[in-house]
């Protein structure tokens, strides 16, 4: 157990911090004074929360953390991941992840490792399911894409957008813009990488580590996307179960997989198999957090932001196989011929869309025009307006632009 975490005995259990009234449920007190008994010392509290940009009354059955989470939940940029790339387009395959998938395996792990932590559950997950709000079609291809048209107007990068998307894009209440989230969850989104010169971030004290919260929110991201990656690339074919003998982790779950099941059909040794990288990863990452708060003497929430680097890593046996495995899936996955075609295709659509958008404004719609007419600077919308298509609204327009057979 953590050290500074209540026991089990002092706060799960615990009736009258957690409800319990007759069947009156729980409101916002009582579930901050259970966070009080039972999350470790270091760990988040709403009730410390730095607040909101713009001022508002507390929700009486909710903490400042939960309506977060909620409130991404239900943004048109969260719905519209369901039809973004992870790796493959979404038409390729039903079966296939998609941002919005992966967001949703993410947060999962992301309880996961919060949960045995004792971490702010709703704060990590609040940061994970909004870190992907301002990525681009076509996945990691498209941000390359729309960066580099930016170039000259202040480039694309996706923390900054999905901050962006939070803080101003976002309209659903008549008193601001955007989601009017708290501190704690733009700045886990804002620090979502170790990259700390971005100018956003000197706005979220830069010489400061986040909280641990956002912390394992970085690592159930990528710990989502190598296990699922893995799967979809097997799933596809263009990963083979020969290759994937070569990489250190794959073999020992696999061994693993086979010993206890040798007659299962390779559909399930597969699953098993990822399934036990998973968890060799995250028990791994839990292990690895909990003596590094020893040994830096964490007390406090104060004490872990001056722990750098980040106190979240994995240890010194996990971390060269992770990065075995990361290499592997970038020369034999994300560099295969299918993979490197789409990103083409990705780059001949947006930086069509892009271009002709910028010639000529009005081709947007009305409410996205008007921003510019409004004195907003036309790149800047324009990439507002590109990066939250879906891969699908991206293909369409780009008939509808350019086919001379396609109705407008």
């Amino acid at each position: 157990m953590p050290q500074g975490a209540a026991s089990p005995e002092e706060g799960c259990g615990d009736e009258a911090v957690v409800g319990g009234r007759g069947g009156e449920g729980v409101n916002r007190h009582e579930l901050e004074t259970h966070e009080d008994v039972w999350l470790a010392s270091w760990a988040m509290r709403s009730a410390h929360s730095r607040g909101r940009a713009h001022p508002e009354p507390e929700h009486d059955l909710r903490t400042a953390f939960q309506r977060d989470r909620d409130r991404v939940i239900h943004s048109t940029a969260f719905r519209r991941l369901e039809y973004k790339t992870q790796v493959f387009v979404n038409h390729e395959g039903d079966y296939y992840r998609t941002r919005l998938t992966h967001t949703m395996e993410a947060a999962q792990v992301t309880r996961t490792i919060a949960k045995s932590l004792r971490l702010n559950e709703d704060l990590a997950e609040a940061i994970v399911l909004a870190h992907d709000l301002g990525h681009t079609p076509f996945g990691h291809a498209g941000e390359h894409v729309l960066d580099a048209l930016m170039k000259p107007y202040g480039g694309f990068e996706h923390n900054a957008q999905s901050l962006r998307i939070v803080e101003r894009l976002e309209e659903r209440y008549p008193d601001f813009p955007g989601l009017n989230l708290s501190w704690e969850v733009r700045e886990g989104i804002v620090k979502h990488s170790s990259e700390y010169d971005r100018p956003l971030v000197r706005l979220f004290d830069p010489e400061l580590a986040p909280t641990l919260e956002a912390q394992i929110a970085d690592f159930a991201d990528e710990i989502a996307y190598n296990c699922h990656d893995i799967d979809d690339g097997v799933q596809s074919g263009m990963l083979t179960r020969e290759q994937m003998g070569e990489v250190e982790l794959w073999r020992d779950a696999y061994g693993a997989a086979v010993e206890r099941s040798p007659d299962a059909p390779f559909s399930i040794l597969r699953y098993q198999t990822v399934r036990r990288v998973l968890d060799a990863m995250v028990s791994d990452l839990v292990e690895t957090v909990s003596r590094g708060i020893m040994d830096n003497r964490v007390q406090t929430i104060d004490d872990l932001r001056q722990v750098r680097p980040r106190l979240a890593r994995y240890s010194d046996v996990m971390a060269p196989k992770i990065r075995e495995l990361k290499d592997f899936l970038m020369e034999n996955l994300y560099k295969h011929v299918r993979v490197v075609r789409m990103g083409v295709k990705a780059k001949t659509v947006l930086t069509g869309l892009f271009e002709s958008y910028l010639e000529e404004p009005r081709q947007m719609p009305g409410h996205v025009f008007e921003q510019i007419a409004n004195g907003e600077e036309p790149p800047r919308v324009i990439a507002d307006y590109v990066a939250g298509m879906t891969d699908r609204f991206a293909l369409e327009e780009y008939k509808k632009l350019f086919d001379p057979l396609e109705r407008v």
